[in-house]
């Protein structure tokens, strides 16, 4: 097991907050002098099945501590997804089945492989043990915390004074994240800055139950694709693990160079003295955004893909055409009789376009051309001879090549 120092170089990178940072140092310094690896938890609630980058930050924590020899632990909050998490939240969760919940999970599971090594680390669902409770156990539980306590959430305190209900439920939840850490002797827990409150009832619940209280290790909300607000599907400024090397690529790409510390910091490993002459003032924005993307992307599909991303998408910005164009099949039965079609029509039936007005508004732009010479069309009720191979292009990232059936 490598020195503390060591250790604490790589482990202190990126973190917001280890709540008491002293006692983190003290087991770490345990586990090396021992050699016995801590156990560091980590709870997912399978609220939904698509993975981002925001994600991926603690994520990325977790795996840095199973790399240092450490014990990655996987908590599948099967039974915790169906409270919801409120840490952060100003309403209510909508409410998930637990048939709903299970499938999310395998698919949660598969795609944070490819950040844990998940052969390597424990997984647990908390309806392990959540699920065999009786009415009583769950009662006893909810004596460990008072309405005091609760209600002094910076979430629930919020959704009090503006008057939004606050459900007795949900007040459970960071009891039973704290009692997932009793279950599984967590040494740490890793989250995200809003959830340090449940993170800390752990502490509370081990020491009572003659446990070492585990630290808290917090890590900062990754910044979505727009550079303001966070990550997320809902937003639509999220990038995907699942997503292909192209959209990855692509969407780092798209992000204002504000946010690029932050992504290089949470979620690359390049040293800090790179980060920083990649950042520099010599070093063009748009170069460090692709240094940034082709880093992301090793990671996800790795160095050939992300090399592949890169040249396509600088053949992109240049307007030529992908090396692979997507093939379209167009029955021929779309022709008229001297084998033309009118262009808002060809737009929608080669998927270009969602409507034949989107089409028409394209085509008045100066949007679309086609064939090799890049023939543009400006008249929407242009009638154009389609043939195979017909390569139709709108806008710079748009392109396919028509297959008559």
């Amino acid at each position: 097991m490598r020195p503390v120092a060591e250790q604490w170089d790589v482990l202190k990178r990126g973190v917001d907050a280890i709540v008491p940072e002293a006692e983190f140092l003290q087991k770490l310094e345990r586990s090396v002098k021992t050699g016995t690896p801590l156990r560091v938890k980590y709870g997912i609630d399978p609220t939904g099945i698509d993975v981002h980058l925001g994600h991926t930050v603690p994520l990325r924590k977790l795996r840095q501590f199973q790399d240092l020899g450490h014990t990655a632990i996987i908590i599948i909050g099967n039974y915790t997804a169906l409270v919801g998490d409120p840490s952060g939240r100003d309403e209510t969760r909508a409410s998930l089945t637990q048939a709903q919940v299970e499938a999310n999970a395998v698919d949660y599971l598969r795609q944070v492989g490819r950040i844990i090594d998940l052969e390597r680390a424990e997984v647990h669902r908390n309806g392990d043990w959540f699920g065999n409770w009786s009415f009583l156990e769950v009662l006893d539980l909810m004596r460990r915390m008072t309405l005091g306590q609760i209600s002094a959430r910076d979430d629930f305190a919020k959704r009090i004074a503006a008057g939004r209900p606050v459900y007795l439920h949900e007040c459970l939840y960071p009891l039973m994240q704290g009692w997932d850490s009793v279950e599984i002797r967590a040494d740490v827990e890793l989250g995200g800055t809003e959830q340090l409150f449940s993170l800390l009832v752990a502490r509370d619940l081990q020491q009572e139950r003659g446990q070492s209280p585990q630290v808290a290790m917090t890590m900062p909300i990754l910044v979505g694709t727009d550079g303001t607000r966070r990550m997320g599907k809902s937003l639509g400024n999220y990038i995907g693990v699942a997503e292909s090397a192209e959209q990855q690529f692509g969407k780092v790409m798209s992000i204002p160079d504000g946010p690029m510390r932050q992504y290089f910091t949470l979620l690359t490993d390049l040293p800090t003295a790179e980060v920083e002459r990649v950042l520099g003032p010599s070093v063009n924005p748009r170069d460090a955004k692709e240094a940034l993307g082709r880093a992301i992307v090793e990671q996800y599909h790795g160095a050939d893909a992300a090399e592949r991303a890169a040249g396509e998408f600088r053949r992109r910005a240049r307007g030529d055409d992908p090396d692979d164009v997507p093939v379209v099949e167009i029955s021929r039965e779309e022709q008229d009789a001297d084998g033309r079609i009118v262009a808002p029509t060809l737009l929608v039936l080669a998927g270009l376009e969602t409507s034949k007005s989107n089409a028409r508004r394209v085509i008045e732009q100066g949007g679309f051309n086609h064939g090799p010479d890049r023939e543009g069309v400006t008249d929407p009720k242009s009638a154009l001879l389609v043939y195979d191979g017909m390569v139709l292009r709108v806008g710079k990232r748009k392109v396919v090549q028509v297959k008559l059936t």
